[in-house]
C-alpha cells in the first residue's frame, strides 16, 4: 500500500496507508460507533461530503455483498480504518471492502489511530479534514490553509436525492416517501407492510404531492443541515394538517421546523447502532441506530403546537415529536435499523394505523 495522510484544519496529521481511490479528496470528518454494518454506514446518503471514521478497530471482515446497500451510488467522501480486512471470510462476499472503494473511486487511510482522531473530534467537534493523494508528499501548512478556505457544499440534499418520481407498488396504503437521501431500508419496511409507495424528490410541492391522493406521506432521512431546503420546510407546512406525516432523521427536523420549531448543530453527532432512546409515551428505552449532525433545540417547542415523545440518554436531546392537532409525528433515529438493532421498527406500524385511522374519519364524514 502506499502512503497516505489525513490533515485536519487544526493541523494535526495522521500517517497512514492509502486504500481504495488514489485520488484525494475532502470532507467534514465525524466518526461512528456502530460495531456492524460499516457497508450501510458507507452506502448511507446521509454521509455526503463527509469523511467518515469507523471507531471499531477491525473493518471489511465479512466483505461486501449486494443486499446491504441503503443507496447504490456512494455519497462519501472518504473512509478512515484502524485496520483493514483484506481477506473476509462470509458466506455472501463478493468483494473486499478495498475493492469496492476502488471500484467507487472513494480513498480511504489504514493504519492511523483511530482513538486519537476519535478524541480530536469529541473535543473540538467535527473537522474538515482531506484525505491526500495516494503517495503524494504534502506542504501540510498549505494544505491547513486551502482546508480552511474552503466551504463544505450545502446542495447536499440535491446531490442526493432523485431527479424523478417512481413506484414502488403494493396493494395495501398509498404512501408518498420524500426522497432527501433515503436510506432503502425504509422502502423496504413500507413494502413489508404492502404499501402502495410513490418515491418522489425533495423539491416535490405540497401541491404534487396532494394530487397524488396519499393516505400518508413519509419524510426519510438526508444530510446537511434542513435550514438549507427552505423549500422543503414550506413544502411540510403545506402537508401539515391535510395528510397523516411520518418523518425520519432530516424528516424529522423539518417537520419540527415547519412547526416552528430551531435547530442547531451537534458538536458531533450521533452515529452509531446503539444509542439509548426513551420512548416518554411507553417509558420503554430502545436502542437505535442513528446518523446524524443537526437536533431539534428543546426550548423552541414550547411555542409549537408539538409535543416530545423521545429523548436522547446519553445528552437529552430531542429525538422524537408529534403534533397534538394533526396525525403526525417524527424521530431523530432511524427505525429501519439498518444499520443496528430494529427495537424501533413497530414505528412503521404505528404509521399503518395513523393513516387506517384518518381513513375510517373520512369514511364517516362521507
Amino acid at each position: 500500500m502506499k502512503t497516505r495522510y489525513l490533515i485536519l484544519e487544526d493541523g494535526t496529521v495522521f500517517k497512514g496507508n492509502a486504500f481504495g481511490s488514489e485520488l484525494g479528496t475532502i470532507g467534514e470528518v465525524i466518526f461512528t460507533t456502530a460495531m456492524t454494518g460499516y457497508q450501510e454506514s458507507i452506502s448511507d446518503p446521509s454521509n455526503c461530503s463527509q469523511i467518515l471514521t469507523f471507531t471499531y478497530p477491525m473493518v471489511g471482515n465479512y466483505g461486501i455483498n449486494p443486499d446491504d446497500f441503503e443507496a447504490i451510488e456512494i455519497a462519501l467522501s472518504g473512509v478512515v480504518v484502524r485496520e483493514l480486512a483484506e481477506n473476509p471470510s462470509n458466506f455472501r462476499n463478493q468483494s473486499t471492502l478495498n475493492e469496492f472503494l476502488t471500484l467507487k473511486n472513494i480513498p480511504g487511510i489504514e493504519g492511523i489511530d483511530t482513538r486519537k482522531l476519535t478524541r480530536i473530534i469529541r473535543k473540538h467537534g467535527s473537522l474538515k479534514g482531506t484525505l491526500t493523494a495516494a503517495g503524494e508528499e504534502v506542504n501540510v501548512e498549505e494544505t491547513v490553509a486551502t482546508l480552511k478556505s474552503t466551504d463544505i457544499p450545502k446542495n447536499v440534499v440535491e446531490q442526493v436525492s432523485i431527479t424523478r418520481p417512481y413506484p414502488s407498488p403494493g396493494r395495501g396504503k398509498r404512501v408518498v416517501l420524500v426522497d432527501f437521501g433515503m436510506k432503502h431500508g425504509i422502502l423496504r419496511e413500507l413494502n413489508k407492510r404492502d404499501c402502495d409507495v410513490i418515491v418522489v424528490p425533495f423539491n416535490t410541492s405540497a401541491k404534487e404531492i396532494l394530487a397524488m391522493r396519499p393516505d400518508g406521506v413519509m419524510l426519510s432521512n438526508g444530510p446537511g443541515d434542513p435550514t438549507d431546503i427552505p423549500e422543503s420546510i414550506e413544502m411540510v407546512k403545506g402537508l401539515i394538517g391535510n395528510v397523516p406525516i411520518f418523518g425520519v432523521c432530516l424528516g424529522h427536523q423539518l417537520i419540527s421546523l415547519a412547526s416552528g420549531a430551531t435547530s442547531f448543530k451537534l458538536k458531533f453527532g450521533h452515529r452509531g447502532g446503539n444509542h439509548p432512546v426513551k420512548d416518554l409515551t411507553t417509558g420503554r428505552t430502545e436502542l437505535t441506530s442513528q446518523n446524524h449532525g443537526y437536533a431539534i433545540d428543546a426550548d423552541s417547542i414550547s411555542n409549537t403546537d408539538l409535543e416530545i415523545t423521545h429523548l436522547a440518554l446519553n445528552d437529552g436531546t430531542i429525538e422524537g415529536v408529534r403534533h397534538k392537532k394533526y396525525p403526525v409525528f417524527c424521530v431523530q433515529f432511524h427505525p429501519e435499523g439498518s444499520c443496528g438493532p430494529e427495537d424501533s421498527t413497530h414505528l412503521f406500524d404505528q404509521f399503518i394505523e395513523l393513516m387506517n385511522k384518518e381513513s375510517k374519519k373520512e369514511t364517516s364524514h362521507a
